[in-house]
């Protein structure tokens, strides 16, 4: 059953959020795997840490790539997951299983058994959503001053 999030729900995890994973990130600037974190990096101050086996050994937005979710290091509070609904369920599950509070799918994706199963785990699990809209529209000022 699919979860209502609401904007205070919203609130809450952009604030308690610092460090987030992209898993599928782009180098490339035209995409949203890219450009969305750039945003969140760059626009609201968050740590982002790359995840892609294919660009391991680079930096992208300034950070080394990681291979996969295990190589994450602890203190990841978010993680968006870039990839369709069809492949996105491993990494869903896997990131709650790491202990990630909060699981975000990007505009379009929605896969509810995972995120069942997440939540199950005691993950927040946002689908079908954007950071990019959605922080400038809850913290039109920025981001303030966080716990």
């Amino acid at each position: 059953m699919s979860e209502t999030i609401t904007d205070d729900t919203l609130r809450d995890v952009f604030l308690k959020t610092r460090t987030v994973a992209i898993v599928g990130i782009s180098p490339d600037p035209a995409k949203p795997s890219h450009y969305v974190p750039a945003f969140m990096q760059r626009d609201y101050g968050y740590k982002i840490i790359p995840v892609h086996p294919a660009h391991v050994g680079t930096t992208i937005l300034g950070e080394p790539v990681v291979a996969s979710l295990a190589d994450l290091p602890d203190g990841v509070d978010f993680v968006e997951i870039f990839r369709a609904a069809p492949a996105i369920a491993p990494f869903v599950v896997e990131a709650a299983q790491r202990g990630i509070p909060f699981i975000w799918m990007p505009l379009g994706v929605c896969h509810e058994d995972s995120a069942a199963q997440a939540r199950a785990l005691g993950s927040t699990v946002i689908m079908d959503r954007c950071p990019k809209i959605d922080l400038p529209r809850l913290f039109p000022n920025g981001m303030p001053a966080r716990p």
